[in-house]
């Protein structure tokens, strides 16, 4: 059984509600159904019940036993308006603002996942990243002692023997454009934690540079080693070191000519880039060029559980991200 079949098996028994508020995308309505009808979640799809209905019946779909809110309708309505007033009232939000921006289905799901009506949302088949992040940060922030929000992609490379059998975290490939070295420490510490219940191993973490072992002098450079050790300090447990090229921390016979000694190059399954551009260039290479399965963003260190989407995401990749989101709510 796959990496994503046991994620997808794992959240089937822990029966839980989430809410997709993009009910006008037909990717998203399928996904629905087929969670649904699998057990992986409790679906919630945020919209008017007879648009959602016809656009069903259209597309020849069951949606029975999904659960449908009308956030413009809904009886809940006016404390969540109140709710999100007190809430962000010191950051300038009048209550107009409040009632504007609850006209919104991803802000008003995200009131509905502080007041615990669903367990966890997945958006981002519609809407942009800045548009799915900035109302999960706003409403439902960060976790307690968490350093700073962030993201990875779980890869699944087929035919690949590198990794956890072809399966691998990508981190920070979605969230944080430049992470100083502090930041990047804690990216790879939470990514670390992500990877013990989505690749159901222990992480194996490597800090990538263009650099092994010194072989290469930049302030480019220094930040992944400042990271590095700031990781070790943290964490002197975890399983993780750099700076390693990204040949050095897959390849064993690489690995062994550029880092001997080291417990993780040749075999890392979290790799942690030094940005934002190289981290999202990275993700995205790997999925067309190694025909790899990419999920994500999955939003990590939220107090509770908030997921993105690529606008490119096929049915099965929210159905993934939807069994992903279920997990998370455990953690």
């Amino acid at each position: 059984m796959g990496v994503l079949d046991k994620i997808r098996e794992k959240a089937k028994v822990l029966k839980k509600r989430i809410a997709l508020p993009e009910s006008q995308d037909e990717r998203v309505l399928k996904a629905a159904e087929i969670s649904q009808r699998e057990g992986i979640a409790s679906v919630v799809l945020l919209g008017e019940e007879e648009t959602i209905a016809q656009k069903a019946r259209e597309l020849h779909l069951d949606l029975s036993g999904v659960e449908i809110v009308n956030h413009l309708k809904d009886e809940k309505r006016e404390f969540y308006i109140d709710d999100l007033y007190q809430l962000r009232k010191n950051k300038g939000l009048s209550r107009e603002g409040a009632e504007d921006l609850l006209k919104s289905p991803m802000y008003y799901a995200c009131m509905m996942l502080r007041e615990n009506r669903v367990d966890g949302i997945v958006g981002g088949a519609v809407l942009s990243s800045p548009d799915v992040i900035r109302p999960a940060l706003q409403i439902i922030k960060a976790a307690p002692g968490i350093k700073l929000a962030s993201s990875c992609f779980l890869m699944v490379v087929p035919d690949c023997s590198y990794g956890e059998n072809g399966a691998f975290l990508y981190a920070d490939s979605g969230l944080n454009p430049n992470p100083d070295a502090e930041e990047l420490a804690h990216i790879a510490i939470t990514t670390a934690r992500t990877a013990v219940f989505l690749l159901d191993a222990e992480p194996r973490v490597a800090m990538l540079s263009f650099s092994t072992k010194g072989s290469a002098q930049h302030e480019l450079v220094d930040k992944v080693i400042e990271a590095t050790n700031i990781a070790h300090s943290l964490n002197p447990d975890l399983l993780l070191d750099g700076e390693l090229q990204g040949d050095a921390a897959l390849s064993p016979e690489v690995a062994e000519m550029k880092a001997p000694g080291s417990p993780v190059a040749g075999k890392a399954n979290v790799l942690i880039f030094p940005d934002l551009n190289s981290g999202n260039i990275s993700y995205k290479l790997t999925q067309y060029l190694a025909k790899a399965t990419a999920i994500g963003p999955i939003l990590q260190g939220l107090a509770k559980p908030v997921n993105d989407l690529s606008r490119g995401a096929k049915v099965e990749d929210i159905v993934d991200q939807i069994a992903v989101t279920v997990l998370q709510t455990q953690f």
